[in-house]
């Protein structure tokens, strides 16, 4: 890249953990490699990439688009398409002035119209899909894009095959650099070291049918010589917390809303019960965790069965569907904690199915993209 003119990304999409994880570790990854770059992101007016991408260290401009309500023929749309069309116009301008030399698209609500003015522009777009099943926005995107990051086999059902690149989905990276012991993590949420340990997790707002399938076996967990570590979801803690304090006191159980140290909680797991979003999944298989998955069954396009399929179907996680969960997820995972074979064989098969260096990966495609345009202008 020309040194007078720095390598300047675009990067949009969010509104969940889910699209900001993989876009901030991106942009991580582009200023990793090449240090006087230049990233500006784009996302949604009032959703959680306005907060978290600047906590990350990043600039990020806010459009009014939102999704489009059901059904579609809602009047309301009218006033969706509008503020789409706003947006389109609003984020050209930020594109004129900021001229970046290629756009990254994510998923959310703010790829689309941002994608849509690049592309309109001449600048060179790349998205990134993170799941098995292609989101709305990535697949109306894919026609318009380069390049397509993807993490799952068989996307050329979404995307034309000659775009697809196979890179994974990126990580928190503290997570793969955590040195802890299993008995040092257990420790540090005042756990007996030498226990079993199941982890259960449900985002970071929660899920709820996780949630009650744990309250309504707690006979079964304070009768296992099992200890789990239970992050409820700041949306559940205060009726989780008045559920047990009418309870019997639970012994072998931490419960906490929000659990902020995850490369710990991983490292005292042997077993994670968790949701099917694509990045927690990610996460699993890197980290080469056994898992139960209990997918959303409120996601679009019921993507996170497909995700928790892709695996279950490998031998790299068990799947308990969100119906099903409240009979059979606890006795499910005591069973599987008390398995050593299985938890191995779970372990193997998902690092077998892990990507590495996703990010960079990504980066490199990214800054390929640039430089072809940089050379043509």
């Amino acid at each position: 890249m020309d040194t007078n003119r720095p390598l300047r990304v675009i990067v949009s999409g969010g509104g969940t953990g889910g699209h900001i994880f993989p876009a901030v570790s991106i942009a991580n990854a582009v200023k990793k490699q090449h240090p006087e770059a230049e990233i500006l992101f784009v996302g949604a007016e009032g959703r959680m990439e306005m907060q978290r991408v600047p906590a990350a260290g990043y600039e990020i401009k806010g459009l009014p688009v939102r999704g489009l309500v059901r059904p579609l023929w809602s009047p309301r749309n009218i006033g969706v398409m509008m503020d789409f069309f706003k947006s389109k116009k609003m984020v050209k301008d930020v594109i004129r002035a900021f001229k970046p030399q290629v756009a990254v698209g994510v998923g959310g609500y703010a790829s689309a119209p941002t994608l849509n003015a690049a592309y309109s522009l001449g600048i060179p777009c790349l998205i990134q899909e993170q799941n098995s099943y292609a989101g709305v926005t990535n697949k109306s995107l894919a026609k318009k894009a380069k390049k397509v990051c993807v993490a799952y086999e068989g996307m050329e059902r979404f995307f034309p095959a000659d775009k697809i690149i196979m890179t994974g989905n990126p990580v928190r990276q503290n997570l793969l650099e955590t040195c802890v012991t299993k008995e040092e993590a257990r420790k540090s949420f005042g756990l007996d070291p030498n226990k079993k340990t199941v982890l259960v997790i449900g985002g970071s707002l929660g899920a709820r049918t996780v949630n009650e399938s744990i309250l309504s076996h707690l006979d079964d967990i304070r009768k296992s010589d099992v200890q789990f570590i239970w992050q409820t979801g700041k949306y559940y803690s205060a009726s989780i917390a008045g559920a047990l304090a009418i309870a019997a006191p639970v012994g072998n159980m931490k419960v906490m809303d929000f659990i902020s140290s995850m490369d710990n909680a991983y490292a005292a797991a042997d077993l994670v019960v968790s949701r099917a979003g694509a990045s927690s999944i990610s996460e699993l298989c890197l980290l080469g965790k056994p898992c139960v998955l209990v997918p959303s069954p409120n996601v679009a396009e019921d993507h996170q069965k497909k995700n928790a399929l892709a695996l279950s179907t490998k031998g790299a996680a068990i799947l308990v569907l969100d119906s099903q969960a409240k009979d059979t997820l606890v006795k499910t995972a005591l069973e599987t904690v008390a398995d050593d074979q299985r938890l191995a064989s779970l372990s193997e098969n998902a690092k077998k199915l892990a990507f590495h260096n996703s990010a960079d990966v990504i980066a490199e495609e990214v800054y390929k993209l640039a430089m072809e345009y940089a050379n043509k202008h």
